[in-house]
C-alpha cells in the first residue's frame, strides 16, 4: 500500500485522508533511532505524546463538548494504524493506547459531572490514564478478580493487586476495577464488580516494574494497593454493574488493536522488501530468490486479508451493530499476520536481522504482545466456537 492511499476496506473520504497524512507527518519527526533509544533506555516517550496532544489526536473519539474530536472507532483504528506504520510501531501505539479506549465507560455510562471534569485533561494530555483490571491469579478469567472496595464512611476504600498495569509510572488517573460483593454472594459471578476512575494516588499504591520482552519504552508494572481512598462520585455507574460497564470497551479495543498490528506487520514488510532489493549475495540480490520472494508474498496478501476484517468490524460498531465475532476475529488474524511479517523480516535480513540497528528485531518483540493481549488466541477460538459455530461452551 502506498503511503498516500487508505486501506481498501475502509470508505475514503478526504477527512480520513487528512487524518492520515497528518498523524503520519507527526509520527514522521520520531525515527527509528529515537524509538531505539527510548526502548534501550526504558524511557517513556513524552516528546511523542505531547505531539500527539498538541495535535489533538488524544481526543479522536471523545465527545466534541469536552474538546474531542467525536469521531468513531473507524477513524480511531486509521488513527492507530498509521501509529504502528511508524518507527514507534507498538511502543508508539501503547503511548496513547488507553486514551482512546479506556474512557469509553466514563464516555458512555459517567454523569455530566464525571465527563466534564475527567475528558478534558486526557483531550489535552495534561493527565495519563492507566487500566487496572488483570489480576495476578485471574488473568483472563475477569470474574475472579479479589481486589476489594469497601464502602466505609461515605467512600469506597480499595486493596488488592493488578498486574500488567501500562504507563502505571506516569499515570495520573486510574480506570479500576473492584469486587465490591465476594462472588460466592453474587448470583451470577459477572455481578457485585464495580468501576471507578480516580486519582492514582501514590501514597497508597505502590508500583513495581516488570522487566519484559519488548515494548519497553512504555512500562509494564504490578500495582499493589493498601486502603486507597475513592470518593462516590469517581464511582462509574451502579455499583456491582462495573463488569458490564467494562464491557463496552472492549470491541472497540480488539479493533484498535488489530489495526496496529496490521500498521506494524507492513512496516516489517516494507523493511524486508528494501532490504532484499539491495543485498547482494552470490552476485544477485536475494530479492530475486523465490525463497525470498514467496513468504514476503505471502504476508503481503495475509495483511491484506486480516485489514477487511479490521474494517468490517469497525464499520459494524460505528453503526451501532453486534461485531464481537468480527473484533475478535480481526484481532486474532492481524495478530497473526503481523507476526509472520516481523518473523520474516528479520529472517530477510539474515544475521543483520538480529542487530537492533536494523530495528526489525525490535518489531518481531514487540508483536507478540498483541497475540497475547488484550484476550489469547486460544480463547478467540473458543468465542468464535461457542457464539458463532453454537458449538457447546469449553469454559
Amino acid at each position: 500500500m502506498k503511503k498516500s492511499e487508505l486501506p481498501a476496506g475502509i470508505i475514503d473520504t478526504e477527512e480520513r485522508r487528512q487524518i492520515a497524512e497528518s498523524v503520519r507527518r507527526t509520527c514522521e519527526k520520531f525515527d527509528d533511532e529515537f524509538w531505539l533509544e527510548k526502548e534501550n533506555k526504558k524511557e517513556f516517550p513524552h516528546e511523542f505524546h505531547a505531539a500527539m496532544a498538541e495535535a489533538g489526536w488524544l481526543g479522536i473519539t471523545m465527545p466534541e463538548e469536552y474538546g474531542g474530536a467525536g469521531l468513531g472507532v473507524t477513524d480511531a483504528a486509521l488513527l492507530m494504524q498509521t501509529i504502528g506504520n511508524s518507527a514507534g510501531a507498538m511502543s508508539a501505539c501503547s503511548t496513547i493506547h488507553i486514551n482512546l479506549f479506556g474512557p469509553h465507560p466514563v464516555i458512555k455510562h459517567g454523569t455530566d459531572e464525571q465527563k466534564a471534569r475527567m475528558i478534558p485533561p486526557l483531550v489535552e494530555g495534561t493527565h495519563k490514564a492507566c487500566f487496572g483490571v488483570t489480576e495476578p491469579d485471574a488473568g483472563l478469567d475477569t470474574t475472579h478478580i479479589t481486589t476489594r472496595a469497601v464502602f466505609q464512611e461515605g467512600r469506597y476504600v480499595v486493596n488488592g493487586q493488578k498486574v500488567w498495569t501500562s504507563t502505571a509510572q506516569q499515570a495520573h488517573k486510574i480506570l479500576l476495577l473492584t469486587r465490591t460483593t465476594p462472588i460466592e454472594e453474587c448470583a451470577k459471578p459477572t455481578d457485585g464488580m464495580t468501576l471507578f476512575y480516580t486519582d492514582f494516588d501514590r501514597n497508597r499504591i505502590e508500583v513495581t516494574p516488570i522487566d519484559k520482552m519488548g515494548r519497553n519504552a512504555v512500562n509494564s508494572n504490578s500495582i499493589f494497593i493498601d486502603n486507597l481512598e475513592i470518593p462516590v462520585e469517581d464511582r462509574i455507574g451502579e455499583e456491582g454493574q462495573g463488569f458490564k460497564l467494562l464491557l463496552d470497551s472492549l470491541n472497540p479495543e480488539r479493533v484498535l488493536v488489530a489495526a496496529e498490528a496490521i500498521g506494524v506487520g507492513r512496516r516489517a514488510l516494507e523493511k524486508a522488501v528494501q532490504y532484499a532489493g539491495e543485498r547482494v549475495v552470490f552476485g544477485r540480490p536475494i530479492g530475486k530468490n523465490q525463497s525470498i520472494q514467496h513468504p514476503l508474498a505471502q504476508s503481503w496478501m495475509a495483511l491484506e486479508a486480516a485489514d477487511l476484517m479490521v474494517w468490517h468490524a469497525a464499520r459494524l460498531y460505528d453503526d451501532g451493530k453486534p461485531c464481537g465475532a468480527e473484533a475478535n476475529s480481526a484481532k486474532f488474524l492481524a495478530a497473526d499476520a503481523a507476526f509472520d511479517a516481523c518473523d520474516r523480516a528479520v529472517r530477510t535480513h539474515g544475521g543483520f536481522g538480529y542487530a537492533k540497528e536494523y530495528h526489525v528485531e525490535r518489531y518481531l518483540r514487540e508483536i507478540m504482545l498483541p497475540r497475547i493481549a488484550p484476550v489469547t488466541r486460544e480463547l478467540i477460538m473458543s468465542f468464535i466456537a461457542e457464539r458463532v459455530l453454537e458449538l457447546p461452551k469449553s469454559y
